[in-house]
């Protein structure tokens, strides 16, 4: 009696693991130049904007993550919440990335395209 208890409890708590994971995305980011070449080490910042309240067993869960691309340009995020997420990118020598996405698959592959800095002027007389 005790085993078939035991089972359905750890069956129970499988199915929810399962169930949780059905709501979550795992992200992947690539990071390029404007004519396709990777750029390493770009801060790349992914904020969770969505309406519903991300819980794990009780307590709040993550809702921003920070990364760095690697040599490749890659970025590699943990799961998130799939919904509306902000990401952000940072590099030396590019004009900074910000944009708003819906994600809704079980993975999602986003290229970023890094503008160079725009020249400076200024309007004086």
């Amino acid at each position: 009696m005790r085993a078939a208890r035991f089972l359905l409890i750890a069956l129970a708590f499988c199915s929810l693991s399962v169930l949780a994971d059905s709501d979550m995305t795992l992200l992947r980011i690539e990071v390029k130049t404007l004519g396709g070449k990777p750029i390493e080490r770009a801060s790349v910042i992914v904020r969770f904007l969505g309406d519903r309240s991300v819980t794990k067993l009780g307590r709040k869960a993550r809702t921003t993550w920070e990364t760095r691309s690697n040599q490749d340009g890659i970025a590699k995020i943990p799961q998130v919440p799939k919904g509306k997420i902000r990401i952000q990118v940072n590099a030396k020598g590019y004009q900074t990335f910000g944009q708003d996405f819906q994600v809704d698959e079980d993975e999602k592959t986003l290229e970023i395209k890094m503008n160079p800095p725009q020249p400076q002027y200024s309007v004086s007389e």
